[in-house]
């Protein structure tokens, strides 16, 4: 099995070198890019396991380039930026990348979120990847839903880890709590606002009524259940 693909994507030369190192001997496979054009064109040739993507960029808005990339590519997406304020987070996390690491940091703390990533529901390797649910379909290998009629619509990485969760312990409760053990981030506000993002954006994809939701409750004070039956292919 090859080693998980990072991309790595900064105007710094030295934080390209950095990172570019450590992942190295850490036993992943990596390529840096200084500027997103170049990095997009890579990622046409090698689909990554996760993209590292600092958010200012000599040549592109970086948090628009994080929701395409969310909304297009299945890998794993952490922002690095010098950009510490809790809106900044908040934003990029709602907008589809699953972690947000501010500069400096220690280069270990960024192969430790990485695994930590892809320890989640992307990175099971045998797991079953498809599926069905009152007539839907969630095919995991290409991020999507297929509906009982109609065109088939995308999830971004964030949205699928998160419906996964659901579809992995139907009719069962999950808390806050869970939800951050599971997919990983740091616990606070913005995590928390960044699950009501995408769960909503699940409600929607799923057809759902948002003030009566028929799949994914909400049990006010205590956390969510998926309350479909599931069937794994």
């Amino acid at each position: 099995m090859s080693a998980p693909f990072v991309a790595i994507l900064d105007d710094e030369p030295q934080i390209r070198a950095m990172l570019s190192e450590t992942l190295r001997e850490a036993g992943f496979r990596t390529a840096a890019y200084a500027r997103a054009t170049e990095f997009e064109a890579a990622l046409r040739r090698d689909a990554p396991d996760v993209c590292l993507v600092d958010l200012s960029l000599p040549d592109r808005d970086g948090l628009a380039l994080v929701h395409r990339l969310a909304l297009e590519s299945g890998a794993a997406i952490i922002i690095i930026s010098g950009r510490a304020e809790v809106q900044d987070r908040v934003t990029g996390l709602e907008l589809g990348a699953d972690d947000y690491i501010i500069k400096p940091f220690d280069p270990a703390e960024v192969v430790a979120r990485i695994r930590a990533r892809l320890r989640g529901p992307r990175g099971g390797g045998a797991q079953a990847m498809t599926a069905e649910f009152e007539g839907w379909r969630a095919e995991f290998d290409r991020y999507r839903l297929v509906p009982p009629e109609g065109e088939p619509v995308p999830l971004s990485h964030a949205e699928g880890e998160v419906l996964r969760m659901f579809l992995e312990a139907p009719k069962r409760l999950i808390s806050r709590q869970q939800m951050q053990e599971t997919l990983g981030g740091a616990a606070g506000e913005s995590f928390d606002r960044a699950m009501d993002v995408r769960i909503s954006r699940l409600r929607t994809k799923l057809l759902e009524d948002p003030k009566n939701p028929r799949l994914i409750k909400t049990i006010y004070g205590a956390g969510y259940i998926f309350l479909g039956d599931v069937v794994w292919r």
